[in-house]
């Protein structure tokens, strides 16, 4: 994967300060999402005495945690619950067109990550690292047809309906093609 593809969105920066004998000590923090936009995403968290240090930081933490999603055509495999903390955020497949309807860090992650269509709920804790979290943990707790075929010994045609598994299999493709490209 080129750097240069990688689309970055800053969730969140905070002031922090840290009390010293002299008086108050003010640093900063920044909350980042990374994705490639097909399907990868990743989430970063910095620290600097000025903001676009800490967001340079969390940039580059965040490209160390790159995940590929598991998704079928614009939108994710199926319904699931990601949690992190006390934060859960529910996500929901949605049919294209629909768009993201998600709000705050969710947001940020599914549209760095190129999930087109998705529908997505935030319970629980508003902490805006712990939801971020939550929104990733859910897209990669995901069961692709795949592997939910493998483990009951049958064809993934079998278990899930034809057009998720077409647009699975296609996507799946898609990224196989665009990886060979590189």
């Amino acid at each position: 994967m080129v750097e240069s593809e990688l689309q970055e969105s800053v969730i969140h920066i905070n002031r922090v300060a840290k009390v010293v004998k002299g008086g108050r000590n003010f640093a900063f923090t920044a909350l980042v999402a990374v994705g490639d936009g097909n399907g990868s995403a990743g989430i970063g968290y910095g620290k600097g005495s000025e903001v676009p240090l800490a967001i340079q930081k969390a940039i580059e933490n965040a490209k160390k945690d790159i995940h590929q999603i598991p998704m079928a055509g614009s939108t994710i495999v199926h319904t699931i619950t990601g949690e992190h903390g006390s934060s859960k955020v529910l996500l929901k497949p949605a049919s294209p067109g629909t768009g993201i309807i998600a709000g705050g860090a969710a947001r940020e992650v599914l549209q760095v990550a190129g999930i087109k269509d998705i529908l997505a709920k935030s319970l629980g804790s508003p902490t805006h690292l712990n939801v971020a979290k939550a929104t990733i943990n859910g897209l990669l707790g995901q069961r692709t047809p795949d592997s939910v075929a493998k483990l009951r010994g049958k064809k993934p045609s079998e278990i899930a309906p034809k057009g998720l598994v077409d647009a699975y299999e296609k996507t799946k493709a898609e990224r196989k093609v665009a990886s060979q490209d590189v």
